[in-house]
């Protein structure tokens, strides 16, 4: 991928959570959140040759606003520079995520399974995210962030029409973005998340949208669920803290 297109990709991402604030600093994107989730609350570069002149000043912004600076960074050669000036400033490389992305044809197609598209979500869409099996304070921002999304839809998707599974797709300056993938425990391996899946990705087709990227937590076995749906890893990241 060339500069322009991973800054693409980094601005959809972070739009897709909501940040209440997102500054530019220096070729980066500095979102300002005290939520849970990482991405809304990390600086990012916007593309993987800056160095790390600016990581002071974004250092200032978080903690000028009360808040715990965090960078998102790929694991990169171009990189390494801004890394190793991380880890001198007392940062450390956590939580390592894989970055991927695929076909919107290819995830229509997924699945034949039931799942509903909304274009609001309802009580029953939010409380997957706060049932049994999930931590309640996170689940209760995420709800509130994903739901923020200025364009994205909702999927859902259980057995005896209730939701038990649920899953976002957000619309970006240029690619589609997964979100929010969570399946009640009681109810796993049943293909809901596929149906979501295969369901959004229709819902991409008819906006005419041919690309759409996800990133998962290197240890989450949901990622055995995102091969077969045809995504392909094209980096991986830390959140260094």
């Amino acid at each position: 991928m060339d500069a322009s297109e991973i800054g693409a990709l980094e601005r959809d991402t972070v739009a897709a959570v909501a940040p209440p604030q997102t500054l530019e600093i220096g070729g980066w994107l500095v979102p300002l959140d005290n939520g849970t989730i990482g991405r809304a609350k990390s600086a990012v570069p916007l593309s993987h040759d800056v160095g790390p002149d600016a990581l002071g000043e974004i250092e200032a912004v978080y903690r000028d606003r009360g808040l715990k600076p965090a960078f998102r960074m790929a694991d990169v050669p171009s990189l390494q520079p801004v890394c190793a000036e991380l880890a001198r400033r007392g940062f450390s490389a956590q939580q390592p995520t894989v970055f991927k992305t695929g076909s919107i044809a290819q995830l229509a197609a997924f699945s034949e399974g039931s799942a509903r598209v909304l274009n609001k979500p309802d009580d029953a869409w939010g409380a997957v995210f706060l049932g049994e099996g999930f931590d309640p304070a996170d689940g209760a921002h995420r709800v509130a962030a994903l739901t923020c999304s200025p364009d994205a839809v909702y999927g859902a998707a259980g057995e005896g029409g209730e939701t038990q599974a649920v899953g976002v797709m957000s619309f970006g300056a240029r690619w589609a973005g997964i979100h929010g993938m969570r399946t009640a425990p009681a109810h796993r391996g049943k293909g809901l998340a596929s149906a979501i899946l295969a369901a959004l990705g229709r819902a991409a087709q008819a906006r005419g949208v041919s690309q759409v990227f996800l990133q998962v937590e290197e240890a989450n076995p949901a990622r055995a669920i995102y091969r077969r749906a045809g995504f392909m890893p094209v980096w991986r990241y830390h959140y260094w803290r």
